[in-house]
């Protein structure tokens, strides 16, 4: 597979690129762990695509436990890494919205991937992976046509899948992590 293939890949950060800290917020590079083997998969996983983008709810803005600013500087310092590993991420689309507030763009809302497609027009949804961690995440993918990889890391959401499912949201692959997502790319763009 080539990047000119026309299919773009959206990623969930926490959880899929980097350690989640339950019922906490990454405000600070020091607080950025990779996950196992991140950065080597992303390099590999980029050849598959013509654009890979960070798809991202951020609610600690909302909660103002920390800024825009702090979110860029954390986001430019992962960026730089994963380019220092041979990887790229062409853009990173974050929501600063609560969850709680009315008309927010977080996932499952598609407000996230309807930006990406505003810069890049030639983004094809149904030539589209997400890859993701949470039941929004996968519903954001099906939103839009996408498909749909659960990277099955979220203890808490267990019980909650079960409804999910009998709700039809399923994703197209369950993986333990990204990394092994590289051995099933070639059957899923196909």
């Amino acid at each position: 597979m080539n990047q000119q293939n026309g299919w773009t890949l959206f990623l969930d950060r926490d959880g899929v690129i980097n350690e989640r800290i339950p019922g906490a917020y990454i405000k600070d590079w020091k607080d950025f762990q990779f996950t196992p083997d991140a950065l080597q998969a992303i390099q590999q996983i980029c050849q598959f695509f013509t654009r890979v983008f960070i798809v991202t709810n951020q609610q600690g803005i909302g909660k103002n436990l920390m800024t825009r600013e702090d979110l860029a500087r954390l986001h430019q310092q992962m960026r730089d890494t994963i380019v220092a590993h041979k990887g790229r991420i062409d853009g990173i689309y974050y929501c600063p919205d609560l969850a709680t507030q009315t008309g927010n763009c977080r996932k499952p809302n598609p407000a996230l991937a309807l930006k990406a497609k505003a810069d890049f027009p030639d983004i094809g949804f149904t030539r589209s992976v997400m890859v993701g961690d949470s039941i929004s995440d996968i519903q954001f993918g099906q939103n839009l046509g996408m498909r749909t990889v659960l990277i099955d890391t979220k203890e808490d959401e267990k019980e909650q899948w079960i409804a999910a499912k009998a709700a039809g949201v399923t994703p197209d692959l369950t993986l333990p992590n990204l990394a092994s997502l590289i051995a099933y790319l070639p059957a899923l763009l196909s």
